[in-house]
């Protein structure tokens, strides 16, 4: 089971997640605003951490941002607002999910599993991989095992979800994939919410990858393809 850091300055919502957390057996700490958040990140380790935008003192993206800067702990971001620019703010700040208010607990503990399926998925490719890719006579260079890309000899810092839409494109590059398989193995479970977070992710990826970018082939009515160019 997990440890989990559940941060929102409402009790109601803290002890409603909380409640279902420890039904299914996970321990779990809360915070009530973003600076106790990061004092506690930056203190112990927890598995995951659920995370409120809108807070008191530090607000979620001002958290998460911070959080990063020390620990590579999965976030599961909540917010009461749905517009794809809080979500590519979330993603960019390098939360692993979004979920919009209101929301199930049940649904929420599902994406809790999704999410630390994927990064134990994640982190057993890397072990047996140990590969590297180079595209454009290397001028798009990428590490699997590392989990880092480079742009022109740039390093390229992408936001957890990024990498792994990027690192499955690539592993299964030249194949037609459609939106559904990319959701269903990328985020790992029957997605709940708005399929445009698909979307959203391609578009940051894109302007992740600058001119590289035509590697990522939009079909139409179909789904995505990274296409080794000619």
């Amino acid at each position: 089971m997990y440890h989990i850091l559940i941060v929102d300055d409402e009790i109601r919502i803290r002890s409603m997640i909380r409640k279902y957390a420890e039904f299914e057996g996970h321990t779990v700490t809360e915070a009530g605003d973003g600076m106790e958040a990061v004092r506690l990140a930056r203190k112990e380790d927890f598995d995951i951490i659920i995370l409120d935008i809108m807070m008191p003192e530090l607000d979620g993206f001002s958290a998460c941002r911070e959080i990063r800067k020390v620990k590579s702990t999965p976030i599961i971001m909540l917010s009461a607002r749905g517009e794809e620019y809080d979500k590519i703010n979330g993603f960019e700040s390098g939360v692993d999910d979004y979920v919009v208010k209101p929301f199930s607990p049940r649904e929420l503990m599902l994406r809790v599993e999704a999410v630390m399926k994927r990064v134990r998925r994640a982190s057993e490719e890397s072990r047996a991989e140990n590969q590297i890719m180079e595209f454009d006579g290397g001028g798009l260079r990428v590490d699997l095992t590392a989990r880092i890309v480079y742009v022109d000899g740039a390093r390229v810092e992408m936001s957890p979800k990024e990498y792994d839409l990027f690192f499955y494109l690539l592993r299964n590059r030249n194949v037609a994939l459609t939106r559904e398989r990319l959701i269903s193995e990328v985020w790992g479970y029957d997605f709940f919410g708005d399929a445009r977070t698909l979307d959203t992710h391609i578009k940051l990826l894109r302007k992740s990858l600058g001119r590289y970018s035509e590697y990522i082939v939009t079909l139409r009515g179909v789904g995505y393809r990274f296409e080794e160019q000619k």
